[in-house]
């Protein structure tokens, strides 16, 4: 009797493994899935606009004259990333990321998650003193140091 209560239990346990294992859907699974996550990427933007160079022209938009500045492309473990600033009287008010890893759907998945929040530090910190995204840190590394070339670019 004993015997056959631990053939039961290790069938059963074979069983749900094989039944996990085959519902696990991984980034290459579904390219419904990846395509999602490709439209999700778009607004890693808090503004307006982007334009390429080292440091491009200005605009006038009221009283106070922004112009941008774009930081050196930093090489990452799972590709460049490059982060473009605008100021305007000695404050950050746009920050794009002009190039990024997106090689796969899990950089587009985990960029999606964290370049907004990236984004939205830069813009509350004022500088590059910003906390890393947890499970995007090759990213944020990535980040951080081409914002930096950005700031240093703009006096800030």
């Amino acid at each position: 009797m004993i015997r056959v209560k631990k053939i039961v239990l290790w069938f059963m346990s074979t069983v749900t493994v094989v039944v996990l294992l085959f519902g696990y859907h991984t980034s290459t699974s579904s390219t419904a899935v990846a395509s999602a996550q490709s439209s999700a990427v778009a607004p890693v933007t808090s503004g307006a606009g982007t334009s390429s160079g080292s440091s491009s022209g200005s605009s006038t938009s009221g009283t106070s004259t922004s112009t941008t500045f774009t930081g050196d492309s930093a090489s990452t473990r799972w590709g460049p990333v490059q982060v473009e600033i605008t100021v305007a009287g000695g404050t950050v008010t746009d920050v794009s990321v002009v190039d990024y890893p997106d090689g796969n759907g899990k950089d587009r998945q985990i960029n999606a998650r964290a370049l907004p929040v990236l984004v939205q530090e830069t813009l509350d910190a004022q500088s590059a003193d910003i906390d890393m995204v947890s499970g995007a840190t090759v990213t944020s590394d990535g980040y951080v140091e081409s914002l930096q070339s950005a700031l240093d670019q703009a006096g800030l």
